[in-house]
């Protein structure tokens, strides 16, 4: 089938007009996150200096690579939620609650013992075999799960997470390698400099993978019977996703660290607005992704100004409020 158009699916209200805001919005925060910072950036400064004044060495250099960067995780991390929470059919599932981020960091952590020579690019291809690996496993561990409550998805997700960060964390010991390891796990977008992000954009081409099939996604959603007679190959679609999904998860820990909760929380309010058709909220997805992560960032780059909070830790607290939220609402009356 190589057209398949999903009206099915039309019921799903999305507002282009909220969707132009919310870009808007975007725009502003990204022009108002290149003037934060302790090194004096701003228009006076920047208008009429040349490329090698202070000012402006340190915009190309650090902030416009920073924003950049801010963006590019945001977005690729939610729709590796929303790609995942369709593979697994479970809206409290995401890569930090599945295995694949921790999955990531042993890769990484491997390679950088057994070939600390090799470039970035190959460490991250190892660690993205590493997280595709993990996230197989935690789908075989699943058949063998009676699953009579939605919890008990990524219950077994955080659990096999904490055995193979367990394992992470005792060969780190051994080598001496534990604050490596701590500064992986740990979001933080202030060592972002040019030259030392651009591989998210992989992560941005993953992102455009997933909305070109994203009818496919929207299918295999919906069970494997359901898609096989819509003569898609379900395991191809499943294989896809979860390809895209360890892509994700590998470049963002190799360039940023985790972000926890991103993919969980950012899904599930696009279904709330939009409803579930991926072919409309992959977009939305994305760029609230990137809003959500902006606005963290700042907040973090304010809050103890001129110190800053790890962007890991500020997604961490308001990502599991908000995650508490959205499971005492699935749990409510009339739920």
């Amino acid at each position: 089938m190589t057209a398949l158009r999903m009206d099915v699916f039309r019921g799903s209200h999305a507002n282009p007009l909220l969707f132009c805001a919310v870009l808007f919005l975007i725009v502003v925060l990204a022009a108002l996150s290149l003037f934060i910072g302790i090194s004096n950036v701003s228009p006076s400064t920047l208008f009429g200096s040349g490329a090698e004044d202070r000012a402006m060495r340190v915009l190309l250099i650090s902030r416009i690579p920073r924003t950049a960067a801010i963006l590019l995780a945001g977005s690729a991390l939610a729709i590796a939620g929303l790609v995942m929470q369709i593979i697994v059919r479970n809206r409290f599932v995401e890569p930090s609650t599945a295995g694949t981020t921790e999955s990531a960091s042993l890769g990484f952590l491997a390679v950088t013992i057994l070939a600390p020579a090799w470039p970035l690019m190959a460490k991250m291809g190892v660690s993205a075999l590493f997280a595709l690996a993990g996230t197989a496993l935690f789908l075989r561990i699943l058949r063998f799960v009676p699953l009579r409550d939605v919890m008990l998805v990524p219950l077994v997700g955080i659990m096999l997470g904490g055995v193979i960060g367990a394992i992470t964390t005792f060969f780190a010991y051994r080598f001496d390698l534990l604050p490596s390891v701590l500064a992986w796990t740990m979001g933080d977008f202030s060592g972002v400099l040019r030259g030392r992000y651009e591989l998210l954009w992989i992560g941005f081409a993953a992102t455009i993978m997933a909305y070109i099939a994203a009818d496919r996604f929207t299918v295999a959603g919906m069970g494997r019977d359901f898609t096989t007679n819509l003569g898609l190959n379900y395991k191809a679609v499943m294989t896809l996703g979860l390809v895209l999904v360890s892509i994700i998860a590998s470049v963002t820990l190799v360039s940023v660290g985790s972000i926890p909760f991103l993919g969980l929380i950012v899904p599930n309010i696009v279904s709330l607005m939009v409803g579930d058709n991926m072919r409309i909220t992959v977009p939305w997805v994305a760029a609230l992704g990137a809003l959500f992560v902006l606005i963290c960032d700042i907040v973090g780059r304010l809050m103890r100004y001129p110190y800053e909070i790890p962007i890991g830790v500020v997604v961490g607290v308001v990502g599991s409020a908000m995650f508490l939220y959205l499971l005492l609402r699935k749990r409510g009356p009339g739920a």
